[in-house]
């Protein structure tokens, strides 16, 4: 009988340390997933550059927001851009600094429709960085881009010609250390 209490216990400690476990890695586990799938519109990281351009035009629309705790003023320079697929583009986002102290920032980012996550790849991209800004300081922010050719082979894409690409900055304290 004390051995069967024994192993009762030792299975059951062992499955609250397992989800205990779980627990600290589900955030690193839910974004990894996010990457793999484009679930919730997460862009794809390029890994290399597409090796063909299809004849198929997407345009690309433009969304800035500010978490209203960043004295950011946050815009797109361009409302819109349009690009075939396969097709490298560049766009610019304009911020301004409108504090009277440096600040430092983090722009989050997806793409709607959420499906077509999975096809926007950014080459390089600000969003991969935090943004430091002096008081008052003025800079662009370059994002360049393409749409993987691959969405023409896929028959749940074909009614999208239209995407658009959101970013919302958001304050970080000094000290901050990410782990994207």
């Amino acid at each position: 009988m004390k051995e069967k209490r024994r192993s009762t216990l030792i299975i059951l400690l062992s499955l609250a340390f397992g989800m205990l476990a779980l627990t600290f890695a589900s955030s690193a586990l839910f974004r990894l997933f996010c990457e793999k799938t484009g679930h919730g519109g997460t862009t794809q990281v390029a890994r290399k550059m597409p090796t063909r351009v299809e004849d198929r035009v997407i345009t690309v629309r433009f969304n800035a927001d500010t978490q209203r705790n960043l004295p950011w003023e946050f815009k797109p320079l361009q409302k819109q851009i349009t690009v075939k697929a396969g097709e490298v583009g560049l766009a610019y986002y304009h911020g301004i600094n409108k504090s009277q102290t440096p600040t430092v920032g983090m722009a989050t980012y997806n793409v709607t429709p959420h499906k077509a996550g999975i096809y926007f790849n950014k080459v390089e991209c600000f969003c991969f960085l935090e943004q430091h800004l002096e008081a008052g300081q003025e800079t662009d922010f370059p994002v360049q881009f393409f749409i993987d050719p691959a969405i023409v082979e896929d028959p749940t894409m074909d009614e999208v010609d239209t995407i658009t690409l959101s970013y919302t900055f958001f304050p970080l304290a000094k000290g901050t250390n990410l782990k994207w």
